[in-house]
């Protein structure tokens, strides 16, 4: 059974995107989403942004200071407050709040669904703009209301020359190469490091879906801490057969080669290499806001028997790895579990889809292991019984 989608949105094929564009040039999709209707309103964006769970920004192109940026939860009269023109609201991961609009991340699934970060989605009135500036990870820009002049300019890293800004990391030299105006439905991909201006031509609103991509130190120091959890205290450097040292001050090659060594062993465990990277890279964006409960053994049973099916929580980030034949690895939001390769098909069910029916769960109703596993996503809070999700 495949989960993945085999074109993008407007009908390029993903070998061909993920062959010619993906982290390499731009692509520009006109009509990606035919006849999009935006499942959110500007005014119910905002209202996300009056809640304190949610993560918000607004940024003025001329307010106290230039390209100030103002930190939510905002109330109605900050609003009130707003010019009619030049500033944007950014409402970060909206999927997690709007089913609808988490729905639009099964159209990426040609990409691995741990990649996904967020949909975060900007609303912008007329000029309204965060400066030119780039972005360390891929990107899709779609338009669902409105229309926005993107200027794509030059390749960039952490040399390029910022404006003296405290908050925002804006380009201090933009060298403009390419420039379209998206209007609904219209999505633009932007691989990393490429500059790029989006200018509200209107009142506009747009989803940002982006990729989450681990800085070389975060794998590094994460990947270490890790490690460092199951070393003993009794594995220490050792330089055994150590030749007489010409002067005892010193370092010398071969104990930089025996440290060397040391770390290589390390690293070399592939096994515990793959086990850090799916709890790392399933680490909920919110984890205060999956939350563990009681669960009668019973109370699963009884509810699928009734023809309730489980919702994944839109919090929750899965994924699974098998290295051996004989077992596999779930990961569920930064935690992992060992299982028999026979649930592999359960296991993909669980990551792949937002909502498991009765029917599809029925089969594995007779097997202690499976109900077993259920109950523990369960109770952790990362699936939610179907008739929980209307109480």
């Amino acid at each position: 059974m495949s989960f993945s989608v085999t074109t993008l949105p407007g009908g390029m094929s993903a070998d061909e995107f993920l062959r010619d564009y993906w982290q390499k040039k731009p692509l520009l999709i006109r009509q990606a989403f035919a006849d999009f209707e935006n499942p959110l309103s500007a005014d119910e964006l905002a209202g996300l942004s009056l809640e304190e769970e949610v993560e918000s920004r607004i940024v003025l192109e001329q307010g106290a200071t230039p390209w100030e940026l103002r930190h939510g939860p905002f109330t109605e009269d900050d609003y009130r407050k707003l010019p009619e023109r030049d500033w944007t609201l950014l409402v970060q991961a909206v999927d997690q709040f709007v089913p609808e609009v988490a729905e639009l991340l099964q159209a990426f699934r040609f990409l691995p669904s741990w990649r996904v970060d967020d949909v975060m989605i900007s609303y912008a009135a007329p000029g309204g703009s965060v400066g030119p500036h780039y972005d360390n990870y891929d990107v899709f820009l779609l338009q669902g209301h409105g229309h926005r002049r993107w200027k794509v300019g030059q390749a960039c890293n952490a040399d390029s020359p910022l404006l003296n800004h405290p908050d925002l990391r804006i380009l201090s030299d933009f060298q403009q190469q390419d420039e379209w105006v998206l209007g609904p439905g219209d999505m633009l991909y932007l691989p990393p490091g490429l500059a790029h201006y989006g200018i509200a031509e209107d009142e506009c609103m747009t989803y940002s879906i982006g990729f989450r991509a681990p800085s070389h130190a975060e794998v590094l120091t994460h990947f270490s801490d890790f490690l460092g959890q199951y070393l003993g205290d009794h594995q220490r450097y050792s330089d055994a057969g150590l030749s007489l040292p010409a002067d005892p001050a010193q370092i010398d090659g071969p104990t930089v080669d025996r440290l060397q060594k040391l770390l290589l062993e390390l690293i070399q465990d592939k096994e515990a290499l793959g086990t850090w990277f799916g709890r790392f890279m399933t680490e909920p964006r919110y984890p205060e806001m999956i939350t563990a409960q009681e669960l009668d053994e019973q109370v699963l049973n009884d509810a699928l028997g009734q023809g309730y099916g489980l919702v994944r929580s839109p919090n929750a980030r899965l994924a699974w790895r098998q290295e051996q034949d004989e077992y596999l690895m779930l990961f569920a939001s930064g935690e992992h579990c060992l299982l028999p390769t026979r649930l592999l098909p359960l296991v993909q069910l669980i990551c792949n889809r937002d909502y498991l029916d009765a029917e599809q769960l029925q089969a594995w109703r007779q097997d202690d292991e499976a109900v077993l596993l259920l109950e523990q996503l369960l109770s952790k809070g990362d699936l939610l019984l179907e008739e929980d999700e209307d109480e």
